[in-house]
């Protein structure tokens, strides 16, 4: 069994399903007579943590297979591929709705919780996305050399 690398169209529409549930979050939030949460710090970091380990689990990793060339235990190959595979899904659609959130709150800058939501909407939103980009490099990092090599080559039996 083969694991498809994660395509980019995924990570978009995963990124626009985050956006569109992120942008129409506050207004629903007000309309059932609410008010919209003030963001914290906690979540932007907590992102940011996780996007520095699976960087550092990507580059481990790519040292490992593709400098030393040495070989990597089957299981933590695959544990490493599901990170990789969880964590581009997290990124994307938490970046997505934090950014939509942020952008719920463009327009009330004026305000004092207006900019707070925005400002940390948008730390959030960036830290996901690094933990998005960091995802999708560990997976690269979990391609082997031989696997290059089978895409390029034509399927059909000789």
């Amino acid at each position: 069994m083969t694991a498809k690398p994660t395509s980019a169209l995924s990570v978009v529409v995963l990124l626009a399903v985050g956006i569109v549930s992120g942008r129409l979050t506050p207004p629903l939030i007000v309309r059932l007579d609410g008010n919209p949460p003030r963001l914290g710090w906690v979540a932007p970091l907590v992102l940011l943590a996780g996007a520095v380990v699976v960087g550092m689990f990507a580059y481990s990793t790519w040292q490992t297979l593709h400098r030393r060339h040495e070989r990597m235990p089957v299981d933590h190959g695959i544990r490493m591929l599901s990170l990789a595979k969880a964590c581009a899904i997290v990124g994307a659609l938490v970046g997505g709705f934090y950014g939509g959130y942020a952008l719920a709150f463009y327009d009330a800058l004026d305000a004092t919780l207006g900019r707070e939501r925005f400002v940390r909407g948008l730390a959030a939103a960036a830290a996901s996305l690094l933990l998005l980009v960091a995802a999708l490099l560990l997976e690269r990092a979990c391609r082997l050399p031989d696997d290059d090599d089978d895409d390029r080559a034509d399927p059909t039996p000789a």
